[in-house]
């Protein structure tokens, strides 16, 4: 049976239920006889003071005590002035007898890194390693094999050291991703390292709390609080004041300890579910191609519908074709050169000719199957005219969003195509009215990686704002009919063609491709008849959404 994702709770979720349920008190039960949280904050506050009068740590002076008052509702006690305000708001749920909300800047000693210039790194192993963002994975650190070094680091460099038993924080994401965003792994190393800017260090104040604390840090309560800071949406860094000023449920030790043990006990069982749960996505997404490339195949082999003798011939849609070119050109909105037809024919050999500087060419080789009597084979240029999407400068593009939105590669998806927040604009000036996408043409990435070749969308309606970029091509039907576009839209995303496009690309860097435009003017394309294609269309998009919805 496939995997339906539904009702399937995949591994990251199941963690995140497991890590919920822990700071909610519902993971293990509470034992009466066990040493309140309070009392740990007491010890907590008490070497705090130790170390104060030690002169090893300054008073904070945010301070605060949370406790609960006779109306039940939640009160904080800023300790330096003795303001007292309620903070029901604050509180997302409740903890049972004997645990406490705290403040986290109460529990624990906190550093930031080192802001590193380049001169001041290397890569060859010498010195002390520094660690960033990238090196926190699950649960702990890891040193990359192109990790940076420090040889003789500074006084400034050393007061971010971290030793092993530190929690260590990220503070920065990238905009587009913020998923690092809090990201907080152990150091288990015994070896000394250094802290690189935008990670935070932090030490609990009681050693026993430090796996308590990380899988508290790690919670989905947590992480919403650290992605929505200050209420608002998603942030791409996040501010000290912020982490230190987070509410922490906090256990007596003893269940603090259970919980830990019970999470370390059911965490290996939630990877090797992931780990299965991943397979079996991968394999029913694999089998989703597979079934949508099968039912494309069947499509543009004449296959998947059967024909109708009535619903006339593709010979008669070209007619109609070449009518509308002559017409364009004509009108002046079409070169001359498009009334170039590639000439098709099957000879009475009942083999496929084309006419090629007024000779006929033998060509089955190139058509690896067959068609219904009723359809023909033509050339993508017979069909489509291709240009590609607006050219601009870089510094031509601006920030505030207004003048006509710039959709490139990222923007098309199978079938569909969407706009995004980090969408470029540039001004109607640096744009010509020729690349502004209208109903019916289609849209398909000209330079990309090689899997996402093909990759397609028509566009659904007329837009006056919107263009397609330089790596784009838009694709024109000669014939303004949306079930024409989607259908031709389709056979071009068929097995067939995308091998075909992908024998006629360009290596473009390390990484991507060049689909040529005249290159693919050139492939050969199966047409049937109009009616049919209307038929035809309707079956896929029967087909595939069965596929998408199992």
């Amino acid at each position: 049976m496939l995997y339906d994702k539904t009702y399937v709770m995949n591994g990251k979720q199941l963690k995140n239920s497991i890590l919920q349920w822990a700071i909610q008190g519902k993971l293990v039960p509470q034992d009466p006889n066990d040493e309140p949280a309070s009392v740990l904050l007491d010890k907590i506050r008490q070497e705090k003071e130790r170390l104060i009068k030690e002169k090893k740590i300054k008073r904070d002076k945010n301070a605060s005590i949370i406790y609960r008052g006779e109306d039940n509702s939640y009160y904080e006690k800023l300790l330096a002035t003795g303001e007292v305000k309620c903070i029901d708001e604050e509180i997302p749920f409740e903890v049972p007898k004997g645990w406490e909300w705290c403040r986290m800047g109460e529990l624990i000693s906190y550093q930031n890194g080192y802001a590193y210039t380049s001169s001041e790194l290397n890569k060859e192993g010498k010195g002390l390693p520094v660690i960033k963002s990238g090196n926190l994975m699950t649960y702990e650190v890891v040193l990359k094999p192109n990790n940076d070094y420090v040889e003789n680091p500074s006084t400034k460099m050393l007061a971010s050291a971290i030793k092993k038993g530190d929690l260590l924080m990220c503070l920065s994401s990238q905009s587009d991703n913020p998923e690092p965003l809090g990201k907080t792994a152990i150091y288990k190393a015994n070896n000394t390292a250094l802290l690189n800017q935008r990670v935070l260090k932090m030490r609990p104040w009681l050693e026993d709390m430090l796996e308590y604390m990380y899988y508290a840090i790690n919670s989905e309560y947590f992480h919403y609080t650290v992605s929505h800071q200050g209420g608002g949406s998603a942030q791409a860094n996040l501010k000290l004041g912020h982490v230190l000023s987070m509410l922490i449920p906090l256990a007596p030790l003893k269940e603090e300890i259970r919980i830990v043990d019970k999470i370390n006990t059911i965490m290996p069982l939630v990877y090797q579910y992931e780990t299965t749960f991943l397979k079996q996505k991968k394999l029913n997404s694999e089998l989703n191609e597979r079934l949508k490339s099968a039912i494309l195949q069947e499509a543009i082999q004449g296959k998947l519908v059967p024909q109708i003798n009535e619903e006339g011939t593709a010979q008669e849609l070209l007619e109609q074709i070449k009518a509308e070119k002559q017409k364009l050109v004509k009108e002046g909105k079409l070169k001359k050169s498009a009334l170039n037809d590639s000439g098709i024919f099957r000879g009475d050999d009942n083999k496929y000719y084309e006419l090629i500087d007024n000779s006929p060419v033998y060509i089955d080789e190139f058509l690896p199957f067959q068609i219904p009597e009723t359809w023909t084979w033509c050339k993508v240029k017979d069909l489509l005219e291709i240009q590609t999407g607006a050219s601009f400068k870089k510094e031509q593009a601006n920030a505030n969003k207004k003048g006509i939105r710039i959709l490139r590669g990222g923007n098309i998806l199978p079938n569909k195509y969407i706009f995004k927040d980090d969408d470029v604009f540039v001004s109607e000036e640096f744009v010509n009215a020729n690349t502004i996408l209208k109903k019916n043409c289609i849209i398909t990435p000209a330079v990309t990686s090689l899997e996402n070749i093909g990759k397609m969308a028509v566009i659904e309606k007329d837009y006056n704002n919107v263009s397609a970029g330089g790596f784009v091509f838009i694709i024109s039907p000669y014939i303004q009919d949306f079930n024409h576009s989607l259908l031709l839209a389709y056979f071009l995303q068929s097995p067939f063609l995308i091998e075909a496009m992908r024998g006629i690309t360009k290596k473009s860097g390390a990484a991507f491709y060049n689909l040529g435009k005249e290159r693919l003017k050139e492939l050969y394309l199966p047409l049937p008849p109009m009616a049919e294609q209307s038929r035809i269309v309707g079956k896929i998009n029967e087909v595939l959404s069965s596929i998408m919805s199992r």
